[in-house]
């Protein structure tokens, strides 16, 4: 058997403190550090759950550094847990470098499954689940319209992420580009201000220009179907 640690992939609450499996809490008391995106959000959920276990930190500036780091502590037998600001860790967030890296020196990766905005926003959408594609975030700028363009080639539900200032932005160039479609904005899921916006892309953009857009946001988009337009 081999001695080295572990690599626990550990979910966390996408918002509401209480979407918290009791097996992440159990492997975040058990490991001997926890590797978070920003401890400074991390350390609510710690003292919410009473989590005392040494937190620091890995993220995409750090992440040269931190990694060879990781991996000495997994080789001397320690347990390491990796968590992000929200949701499932490696998920439109840092740490594909750190599982290759792992992988390479045969330790041994778990994942610990839990909230996710993008399973979040599709079984409440009423859009069609059984396939999709996930792109995460739009790139800002170099390859945004080639990306954009490429959509127009799926049959599947597509799944993007955004955040609030580029939300009518991206919007209208996704209208431009795909022409009408069933649309979902699903913003703040699970949180005291969640909403779930249904309709087409000019409805919903009308919709966004009257108000100020704030918090996580998920956009969701059907194929032009007559039979799925809400």
């Amino acid at each position: 058997m081999s001695n080295k640690g572990r690599l626990y992939i550990i979910a966390t609450p996408i918002g509401n403190l209480k979407d918290f499996t009791f097996r992440a809490v159990d492997i975040l008391q058990e490991v001997d550090h926890i590797f978070a995106e920003d401890t400074r959000t991390s350390i609510t959920l710690m003292k919410h759950y009473n989590i005392t276990t040494n937190l620091d930190s890995y993220h995409e500036h750090n992440k040269i550094q931190k990694i060879p780091k990781i991996i000495k502590l997994l080789n001397e037998g320690k347990n390491i847990g990796l968590i992000s600001d929200a949701g499932t860790p490696t998920i439109s967030d840092p740490g594909y470098k750190l599982i290759r890296a792992c992988i390479d020196e045969e330790i041994n990766i778990i994942p610990i499954p839990g909230a996710s905005a993008v399973t979040a926003a599709l079984s409440a959408s009423g859009l069609p689940s059984d396939s999709f594609f996930f792109l995460g975030f739009l790139p800002q700028k170099k390859g945004r319209k080639k990306k954009i363009s490429f959509l127009k080639s799926l049959e599947n539900t597509i799944i993007i992420f955004e955040s609030p200032h580029r939300l009518l932005k991206t919007l209208r160039e996704l209208h431009d580009e795909l022409g009408e479609r069933p649309i979902i904005v699903a913003r703040e899921l699970t949180k005291l201000y969640e909403e779930i916006i249904r309709g087409n892309f000019n409805s919903v953009i009308e919709f966004f220009e009257s108000k100020k857009v704030k918090g996580e946001i998920v956009i969701i988009i059907g194929k032009d179907d007559d039979r799925i337009y809400f």
